[in-house]
């Protein structure tokens, strides 16, 4: 009976160290850069968007020079950063080949969280505007972190108080997904949006949101590049996809979501 038992605890150690093996063998590595359009309180912008565009950290390096020689091929040179505000006529081309090289790379994915902040009442739910953003880039990450998983979190430098934002995010963000050791969120800092290409889609692709949003901006270039991504997507990007939308995920936040 005793060697019966044996031969059982062995089999069991055995299925879990296999499964424990499963789990690393299929583990990604993913970096996540991030990105953020009239965020603040007071700042007269209707609509806030948080984006993300999130990729194998092994293939960042590929993705960043296939950005590079688009750039070349259009006469950019491959420092010029892409930005949403410099989309014009004359760069229309550049940018639609940007557009559909994004969705060309099945390596590469989009998340965006949009706010109508008409519809905010912080003393409704006692909090500040600060609390709010960081549940708004709760809503934002913890929709593409999986715990078999582990992620770099890369956010454009946006003033003087980026540090301190950076810490409290990731505070909330561990304490919410029970990441306390930091074996899921490995880092998160703040980098220069002109030296990473793939960090550069995210402006492009939020603000694209953000024009959508806003009737009164006028650019025929920019509805352009709009349309384009409407097209390629198959959405009308007017309204929140599946929630498990791989490609082009968007989140339309409203006040009775009550968060």
């Amino acid at each position: 009976m005793d060697s019966g038992r044996k031969r059982s605890d062995r089999r069991k150690l055995t299925y879990f160290k296999s499964r424990k093996n499963d789990r690393i063998s299929f583990m990604i590595e993913y970096n996540i850069y991030c990105d953020e359009s009239n965020h603040l309180e007071h700042d007269k912008a209707p609509v806030m968007v948080l984006g993300s565009v999130y990729v194998p950290k092994d293939r960042v390096i590929m993705a960043n020079l296939r950005i590079k020689e688009i750039k070349q091929k259009h006469g950019i040179k491959p420092n010029t950063e892409i930005k949403w505000t410099k989309v014009s006529p004359n760069k229309l081309p550049f940018y639609l080949d940007i557009i559909d090289y994004f969705f060309d790379n099945d390596d590469l994915h989009f998340r965006a969280v949009v706010i109508d902040k008409n519809e905010l009442d912080h003393g409704k739910f006692k909090q500040t505007h600060d609390q709010f953003y960081y549940k708004m880039y709760f809503e934002l990450l913890s929709k593409i972190l999986d715990p078999q998983n582990k992620y770099s979190v890369y956010l454009d430098i946006k003033d003087t108080r980026g540090q301190e934002k950076i810490a409290k995010l990731k505070e909330v963000l561990r304490n919410s997904i029970y990441d306390f050791d930091g074996d899921i969120i490995k880092i998160i800092q703040q980098v220069r949006s002109h030296e990473i290409q793939v960090l550069q889609l995210t402006d492009l692709l939020i603000g694209a949101v953000q024009f959508l949003n806003n009737p009164s901006t006028k650019s025929l270039a920019k509805k352009s590049v709009v349309d384009r991504i409407k097209q390629r997507s198959g959405y009308d990007l007017s309204r929140s996809t599946l929630v498990k939308e791989p490609k082009t995920n968007l989140f339309y936040w409203k006040g009775r979501d009550a968060v």
